[in-house]
């Protein structure tokens, strides 16, 4: 499931929005954005070694902060920034969705669309495990074919011309902003939240 909730956010989701705030600095805001999720991946094993447990962040903030405002306040925040990234994949979808069928951007068809994709999943969620890991990896080979078949796409259309690429001119950094670029990383930080989706084989 982790593997599937970065590349369905990370690539289909977020790639155009960091790139649009981060500018030329697009790998590099993935890199930080990368650094700072290894940190918390990093604990999450430490904790998950030392606390087998299936309570998650809300477990692993118990432990470091005990019964305390700080534990509520950003077990609140994670609950906030699920549900933002969620509704961020589900509008995206819901516009890529529209965009196959040459309908342009539609006030009531692209949030339709989004909330009709999260009913579907909280009903998966609810038929139990075994429905869940089958429809994670059916949808996991779906994307990751979608993203061959594009990347196949990309290289034929641009006609496997490397001269071009390599003599065209370094983008200038000139127009990226400081606050733009540490949005971009806040934005790409949300692809590899799939690191929490990770599967306890006997949690206590």
């Amino acid at each position: 499931m982790g593997a599937g909730v970065m590349i369905g956010a990370g690539i289909f989701a977020l790639t155009g929005q960091v790139a649009e705030l981060a500018g030329a600095l697009f790998l590099l805001a993935f890199v930080v954005a990368a650094v700072i999720s290894g940190f918390a991946a990093y604990t999450y094993i430490k904790m998950s070694n030392a606390y087998p447990s299936a309570g998650g962040i809300a477990m692993v903030l118990s432990k470091a902060y005990g019964r305390s405002t700080i534990t509520d306040g950003c077990s609140l925040l994670m609950a906030f920034s699920m549900i933002i990234s969620e509704s961020l994949v589900a509008r995206t979808f819901g516009t890529y969705t529209l965009q196959l069928f040459n309908v342009g951007a539609n006030r009531l068809l692209v949030p339709a669309l989004a909330v009709g994709l999260i009913v579907a999943a909280f009903l998966i969620n609810i038929a139990g495990n075994r429905v869940i890991g089958g429809v994670s990896k059916v949808a996991a080979v779906l994307k990751i074919g979608g993203i061959a078949i594009f990347a196949i796409a990309a290289l034929w259309a641009s006609g496997l011309n490397s001269h071009e690429a390599t003599t065209a001119p370094a983008a200038a950094t000139t127009g990226v902003t400081a606050s733009g670029f540490l949005a971009g990383v806040a934005l790409a930080i949300l692809a590899y939240k799939g690191l929490r989706h990770r599967t306890g084989r006997k949690p206590r």
